[in-house]
């Protein structure tokens, strides 16, 4: 990262210190990434949001591809699931969640790093198409099969406990779009829609073991379907 500009939109009915507060949240992300900050572009008051468009440059030689999973490969995981179940849970309920706040301020830049140097090549995003649906597209670039280890899966503490919050359409949608692509014979539907759920912050599924994060499964030789879960 090397220019980043906040966006935000806050209603006037919102406490200014808010804003500040959050920008200043903003800040110390961008410090932490080692990124310039270079001001703030409103996107108008109907209702909060905050963001940050970045401008970046990379090598080409230390590039995370999705399409560079080769069958052999155990999988990692760098951040634990449940920021999407929690955050619809303080919603619907005003609990709060630290664990769940500092997952998602967290940056994937150092386990990034740790994956490169460890030979790892090939890695994706956790995001809006959950655990599964990210986990099928580097099946599907990579021209491999994706084996989860159910057991071995992380999960941020509360997020298996929350089943009123598990079921969000978006899930059911990954679901649904993933279809004869996915095997998870036995997995209960509870479990399947944690692991299509979209994830806030998520972190990076690498193809490789990474020191320090936990190995969830492999990548297999193309079989018939793309994601399996055992």
């Amino acid at each position: 990262p090397v220019l980043a500009v906040n966006l935000l939109g806050w209603p006037k009915a919102l406490p200014a210190d808010q804003a500040a507060q959050l920008l200043q949240g903003g800040l110390d992300v961008a410090r932490d990434a080692g990124c310039q900050l270079g001001g703030t572009h409103p996107l108008g008051d109907d209702r909060p949001a905050y963001g940050l468009s970045v401008t970046g440059a990379g090598r080409p030689d230390a590039v995370l591809g999705t399409d560079a999973g080769v069958a052999g490969m155990p999988l990692t995981l760098t951040k634990p699931l449940g920021s999407g179940v929690l955050t619809r849970r303080h919603r619907a309920t005003g609990e709060y969640f630290p664990q769940a706040v500092a997952s998602m301020t967290a940056l994937n830049h150092r386990a990034a790093e740790e994956a490169l140097a460890n030979g790892a090549r090939g890695a994706v995003e956790v995001g809006d198409y959950g655990l599964l649906g990210h986990a099928y597209l580097l099946a599907r670039a990579s021209g491999v099969t994706v084996v989860l280890d159910s057991a071995a899966l992380p999960f941020l503490d509360g997020a298996r406990t929350s089943p009123a919050h598990a079921d969000c359409p978006r899930a059911r949608r990954v679901l649904g779009w993933l279809g004869q692509h996915l095997v998870a014979d036995g997995l209960p539907e509870e479990d399947a829609l944690l692991l299509a759920d979209p994830q806030i912050s998520g972190g990076l599924l690498v193809a490789g073991e990474v020191p320090g994060f936990p190995v969830v499964g492999e990548l297999l030789p193309r079989g018939e379907e793309a994601v399996a879960i055992r």
